[in-house]
């Protein structure tokens, strides 16, 4: 059987250099290794004969590494990439190119180039939380089913033992046994993404992507689930990759943020730093916009215009129209990801020098 021509070539190196780095380092190599991750769709004309005439790209050159047990923050403004990136690293998306390396039970594996067919076992070793919790839920199926129906489909325990495990599983996020036999309806949204976290945690995986997990819920209720998020997580030893919008959430529970702009990363740094000491101008502005508990206190949003246009991105750095630092470089030649010390990595000419 030939190749598919329009799958990207395997980056054989991408797992030997895991490999290698699991070897020397043990458990402290990354569980996820991203590294010049794309997604671009093609644009294609109108009518009969269509021809490509452009194309998007949603997510270009994406590079982090994922340490076990890290929660890694994704942010930025609505159309930065931030579900396409987490989409793409988990395959629901095929990429276009790059490479995703994930330390699986197995060994080290690249999502990016793995065949279909091959993806299922590594199903049950990562996982994602959706941000709408009634619509990620079968309205036809009780919960029990719902929870149980990961072990269902690979096929790991009987009926009996599906039922104690979603028992146990359920107790673990707050609600109670009796309740599987309900409908998702019968919930309040905070219950419906306690089971949605239940399904994602049945299968005991590795990776869980929280994709704006919080995000619709009320303030009380987001505190309530961010709380079980960080419990299970010790519990059950996990990575969190926690896409999201709300950076006080993000300082809540993240380790390290990763900023995101049209497409690319901007900026990543451990929490403190960002907060404190934001380098790149998109991150200061983001930080700008977080509400003030201090009524005496102004809001001082300093970005304006609206996010690059990732069919027909700006020369240079793609931020630059927006930037009120920008020089004639910044509008010649696009910044690469370069390191600045203390864990920090910045995408700007005017930021900080490689290390």
């Amino acid at each position: 059987m030939t190749d598919d021509p329009h799958k990207p070539p395997v980056d054989r190196s991408a797992v030997a250099l895991a490999r290698a780095e699991e070897a020397s380092s043990g458990k402290d190599a990354p569980l996820l290794r991203v590294r010049n991750l794309c997604k671009h769709f093609p644009v294609f004309s109108k009518g009969f004969f269509k021809k490509q005439v452009g194309v998007v790209k949603a997510v270009d050159e994406l590079a982090f590494d994922l340490r076990p047990g890290e929660t890694l923050g994704l942010v930025g403004e609505s159309g930065s990439g931030k579900t396409t990136a987490v989409r793409t690293i988990l395959r629901a998306l095929a990429p276009t190119a790059g490479s995703a390396v994930f330390r699986s039970g197995s060994g080290p594996v690249d999502l990016a180039t793995l065949p279909e067919r091959d993806l299922k076992p590594l199903r049950r070793e990562m996982q994602m939380i959706f941000q709408d919790p009634f619509s990620s839920l079968n309205p036809r199926m009780t919960v029990g089913r719902i929870v149980g129906e990961p072990l269902v489909i690979h096929g790991l325990a009987d009926r009996k033992e599906i039922r104690e495990r979603v028992s146990e599983m359920l107790r673990l996020v707050g609600l109670k046994p009796e309740h599987m036999v309900r409908y998702p309806h019968a919930f309040s949204g905070g219950q419906r993404q306690r089971i949605g976290i239940a399904r994602a945690l049945i299968l005991r995986p590795k990776l869980v992507v929280a994709d704006e997990a919080v995000s619709a819920l009320d303030v009380s209720v987001q505190a309530q689930v961010i709380n079980l998020l960080n419990e299970l997580q010790g519990e059950f030893d996990l990575s969190y990759i926690f896409v999201a919008h709300d950076l006080s959430v993000v300082k809540h529970i993240c380790d390290r943020v990763a900023v995101m702009y049209a497409g690319r990363m901007v900026e990543i740094a451990p929490v403190a730093e960002i907060f404190d000491s934001p380098r790149h101008p998109y991150t200061r502005a983001l930080l700008s916009a977080v509400p003030n508990p201090d009524p005496e206190v102004k809001l001082d949003f300093k970005l304006g215009g609206e996010v690059a246009d990732p069919a027909d991105l700006p020369s240079g750095c793609s931020f630059h129209p927006r930037c009120p630092e920008a020089k004639a470089r910044c509008r010649d030649e696009a910044p690469s990801l370069k390191g600045c010390g203390g864990g920090r990595s910045v995408a700007c000419h005017l930021a900080c020098e490689p290390e």
